[in-house]
């Protein structure tokens, strides 16, 4: 007898269904074709086992099971309950008539219970674009899928439930979840906020600047002197996700395995801080068998580098393309996939090995080109790509002992999301630019217009500060989200005058 199931496979952050075809003749053996990987090769093992223990068998005939489309490379376990409903239908030991209703996904221990699988949330969308009646997965994945609206999805803890359940003798309590109340119940629940941070005005409002226009950004300052707690309150005050942006974040941590248990959708903005160890490979993605990196389990939110000359080489310059580009393509001989990777990049940094040169206090023991050696680490064109640079220096005692609450994340939110929405109302006909920092040069010279008195206070500043030619886009697109943030039309004298601040790195004397 044939019978039809129905799973999923995960390519790039969507998925493709797989047609499980099983063929029960005369005969003795098992055969499992369809170009299936050493983990799904294994399933028999464990389905022939879970089925004992749960009062079923597989029948001691000619087995063939055929995972279509046949030159689709199938990975993982999670086909296991997928196999074994087929087998069991084709034996005659579950009714076969809604068995093909269904996408059925899940690992089988050999006791019968079940394991969660990678990429819920793909495989419910695929199957309700396939026309599915329902989903069929372990416990732990169904509320992530649940927020697939017009799908049944039923989340099983064992196979002898699901048998049952095809044989009429039970129902499954179907996962309902309101999606929209999901996501706004935690839309704001930030750890940090920027109010628990003493001093650092200049720091906060550089980091403001950048939330405003989306603008990468790079701290240099001594050990201690809080860039790192500083980054980690940036989500705080970005625009909040939209529904969609929510969704597409999902999709990707779902695919890497990163949801938590019985979690749904992610609703906060993503912040994702690598160690200086990590290989280029985990960073953009990839592998044998491909999977998303850190930039785009950073899509939508912050990719924080700490301790940025301690990256190596070839991992920094792999960035350099996603952060133009904003999605990184995976390319093998037989596919390529490819994964978003929309970020913030922020970086921080010490001046120099010991950490202390331009200290107000301490000294810099590093020997003559030192300094500069460090600095050199980071390539030209990776700096070229990061617009705000800002110093930052050790807070003073009395800063840090005064008892005043600081300025909270969400007054600073809401200037950041006003000036968002004059910059969605400026490129509503540009595709795929949604804020400053996205404009290219063409967009540049029609939207930031200087004045004769801002034209020369760029020009002095630029010879005698040594500033580099990459620096004049960087200023203009910075000087622009300023004059965004006070509500002004054009791009005023104050504003370039502080944009000119934060690019310290350009500087030629900069680090000796």
């Amino acid at each position: 007898m044939l019978v039809k199931t129905y799973g999923s496979a995960i390519h790039g952050v969507n998925a493709i269904t797989i047609t499980v075809e099983v063929n029960i003749d005369q005969g003795v053996n098992f055969f499992l074709v369809g170009l299936p990987d050493s983990a799904v090769k294994e399933s028999h093992q464990r389905i022939e086992a879970a089925l004992k223990n749960t009062g079923y068998r597989i029948p001691g005939k000619k087995i063939v099971v055929n995972m279509a489309p046949a030159d689709f490379r199938k990975e993982g376990s999670a086909y296991d309950l997928t196999i074994a409903m087929g087998i069991l239908a084709a034996s005659g030991q579950i009714l076969p008539e809604h068995v093909g209703e269904y996408i059925i996904m899940g690992e089988m221990s050999l006791d019968g219970t079940l394991q969660p699988i990678k990429g819920a949330l793909p495989i419910a969308i695929e199957a309700r674009k396939q026309g599915f009646k329902g989903f069929i997965l372990p416990k732990q994945n169904a509320r992530e899928a649940a927020i697939v609206n017009d799908l049944e999805v039923y989340g099983v803890e064992s196979v002898k439930e699901v048998i049952d359940f095809f044989n009429g003798e039970i129902e499954l309590t179907r996962i309902i979840i309101d999606t929209r109340a999901e996501f706004y119940a935690s839309l704001n629940e930030y750890e940090f906020d920027f109010s628990d941070v003493k001093g650092q005005e200049n720091i906060k409002r550089a980091l403001e600047i950048a939330a405003a226009g989306g603008h990468n950004a790079i701290l240099i300052g001594p050990p201690g002197s809080g860039k790192t707690m500083l980054a980690k309150r940036l989500p705080s005050i970005l625009p909040p996700l939209n529904l969609h942006e929510a969704l597409e974040t999902t999709k990707i941590h779902s695919v890497a395995g990163k949801m938590s248990r019985d979690s749904s959708l992610i609703s906060i903005r993503p912040f994702r801080s690598p160690h200086h160890t990590i290989s280029d490979v985990a960073l953009v993605g990839g592998g044998s068998n491909p999977q998303p990196g850190e930039i785009s389990l950073a899509h939508n939110g912050v990719l924080f580098l700490d301790e940025l000359p301690e990256f190596k080489r070839t991992v920094l310059e792999v960035l350099r393309q996603p952060l133009e580009d904003r999605v990184i393509t995976i390319s093998r001989a037989r596919f390529a996939v490819e994964y978003p990777s929309s970020f913030m990049l922020i970086a921080a940094m010490n001046p120099c090995p010991c950490g202390y040169y331009n200290h107000p206090e301490m000294d810099c023991v590093c020997g003559p080109g030192i300094v500069q050696k460090y600095l050199n680490k980071i390539s030209g064109p990776l700096l070229d790509r990061i617009d705000i640079h800002v110093e930052v220096v050790p807070v003073p005692f009395r800063e840090l002992a005064d008892a005043r609450t600081s300025e909270k994340s969400e007054i600073i939110r809401g200037r950041v999301v006003e000036a968002r929405k004059i910059q969605e109302e400026r490129y509503r006909e540009n595709k795929g630019v949604y804020c400053n920092a996205q404009m290219s040069s063409k967009l540049m010279r029609q939207i930031c217009k200087i004045d004769d008195a801002g034209m020369t206070l760029l020009k002095n500043a630029m010879e005698k500060l040594n500033l580099s030619a990459r620096a004049y886009d960087r200023i203009l697109k910075v000087a622009r989200t300023i004059a965004d943030l006070d509500a002004s039309p054009d791009i005023r004298t104050e504003h370039l005058a502080e944009a000119i601040q934060y690019r310290s790195l350009d500087r030629e004397n900069w680090g000796g």
